[in-house]
């Protein structure tokens, strides 16, 4: 079977329904499982830790799960047209894994959710990107065959997948949003399957 990671980071749960989504989009391609990690809160005092394990929800990612996967979904919540600080956190702490060219060739795909409209998705996407482009992999996004880019009014970029929560993390993800996770995860696997061939 080939792996596919789906590693994200929620707060107010949006992100980590997307996370869902997009591994059930993995999952429908023969050949493909996904695997689902996500990253622990930090915090400004120096003396707060979080438990060793997640107690709600996936596992904490270790760096042997981005070694073993085939291939990665990496998503998290839009701070000022960037990731959030836990998932940077987590990704600033993979050079070991850069060193030795873990990473080299694999299919990546980003995705996110933001307060508004103009909220910041597509840079935040644009940011995750980049230091997936230094690990050397290969990033996958949505064309637009895919009937819901054209039709969405709300969240889905070709750059990865995205939600438009509002101002209060309140709204629920729309069917176009949720057939875009669903298409990314999908287009994912696939590649991820024919590279491991």
């Amino acid at each position: 079977m080939t792996e596919v990671l789906v590693l994200y980071y929620s707060q107010g749960g949006a992100v980590r329904e997307m996370a869902q989504i997009i591994a059930r989009g993995i999952e429908s391609v023969k050949g493909a499982k996904s695997r689902i990690r996500t990253v622990p809160k930090v915090s400004s005092n120096n003396e707060a830790v979080e438990a060793d394990l997640s107690t709600i929800g996936p596992p904490y990612v270790e760096l042997e799960d981005l070694e073993e996967c085939s291939g990665m979904a990496l998503g998290s919540p839009t701070r000022f047209g960037n990731m959030a600080a836990p998932m940077k956190y987590f990704i600033d702490g993979t050079s070991s894994l850069w060193l030795k060219g873990a990473m080299i060739g694999k299919p990546a795909a980003v995705f996110t959710s933001s307060g508004s409209m103009h909220g910041g998705n597509e840079t935040t996407l644009i940011t995750m990107m980049l230091p997936l482009m230094h690990h050397g992999m290969v990033l996958v996004g949505l064309p637009y065959s895919e009937p819901s880019l054209g039709n969405t009014i709300s969240g889905g970029t070709p750059y990865g997948a995205s939600h438009i929560g509002g101002a209060m993390d309140d709204q629920p993800l729309s069917e176009d949003e949720k057939k875009l996770c669903f298409a990314l995860g999908q287009r994912l696997a696939q590649t991820a399957v024919k590279l491991s061939a």
